[in-house]
């Protein structure tokens, strides 16, 4: 009874972090570009009375194993880099990823994170930047005496100048793109860092091979779907749940036992 106890505490507990796994994706539902993520579960340690392929009192062979488990634990949060629906913002300096890919912005402490939020804005000193004023690398300045701004499919950047009849050329978004994103390790203002397990950046041309497209004037929405979310969400509820009434059965049957009079 003690050990069921302990057993359904740990499924609670690990319902208690799915729980707040899904209370972040839905907080996230309108935050540009977000990429859902779910816990992943795994058993714990099984206690072993009889092994398979034991002798019996019998004689025989013991076919199956004879054994308890002692509940679940949250072992890891993968993230699902699915595309999100694209929607047209109609600014210049916004910029959506079709297909693969991140952007590649400049940290203040010179290292780079990845991004695949394009709502970018243009600093004081003409440069694109986040809307946490982090440059966009590499880097992208915009002269004082622009009057057009376009970005090509393949990254191009081209500005129309006063005076002029023709956009020149003024920069190059290049893409960066992991052999396993889901490794990227999330650190807020929907950046993302390499880690040993995403492997090292390859980084390339928009439209290149394997790298996505760049669609100007839209931005990726979120991919979270409120409908799943909702579902995930009863139904670690209903786990939750279960697994309380485990322990207030475990705790009535002790109380049950601890009344047996001779």
């Amino acid at each position: 009874m003690i050990k069921a106890m302990n057993t359904a505490a740990t499924g609670m507990v690990a319902q208690q972090m799915n729980i707040d796994n899904i209370a972040n994706n839905l907080a996230n539902v309108n935050t540009t570009a977000f990429k859902k993520s779910r816990i992943e579960f795994q058993d714990i340690l099984y206690q072993n009375y009889r092994k398979a392929g034991t002798p019996s009192a019998l004689g025989a062979v013991v076919p199956v194993n004879l054994d308890v488990g002692y509940g679940a634990k949250a072992v890891a949060t993968s993230r699902e880099f699915t595309p999100g629906s694209v929607t047209i913002s109609g600014r210049a300096t916004d910029m959506a990823i079709g297909g693969d890919g991140f952007f590649q912005i400049n940290m203040p402490d010179g290292t780079t994170a990845y991004s695949r939020d394009g709502a970018f804005q243009i600093s004081g000193d003409g440069e694109l930047v986040t809307s946490d004023g982090f440059l966009v690398t590499p880097g992208v300045t915009i002269p004082d005496d622009a009057t057009e701004l376009s970005v090509s499919i393949s990254g191009e950047v081209y500005v129309l100048v006063v005076g002029g009849s023709e956009p020149s050329q003024i920069g190059q978004i290049e893409l960066a793109r992991f052999i396993n994103p889901s490794g990227l390790s999330a650190v807020g203002h929907n950046l993302y860092v390499e880690t040993p397990a995403s492997g090292t950046p390859i980084t390339g041309s928009p439209g290149s091979e394997g790298f996505g497209r760049i669609d100007q004037g839209t931005l990726e929405s979120s991919n979270v779907s409120i409908v799943d979310e909702m579902v995930n969400m009863i139904m670690a509820q209903r786990s939750y749940e279960i697994n309380s009434k485990v322990i207030q059965s475990s705790d009535e049957m002790a109380q049950t036992a601890n009344n047996l009079k001779r």
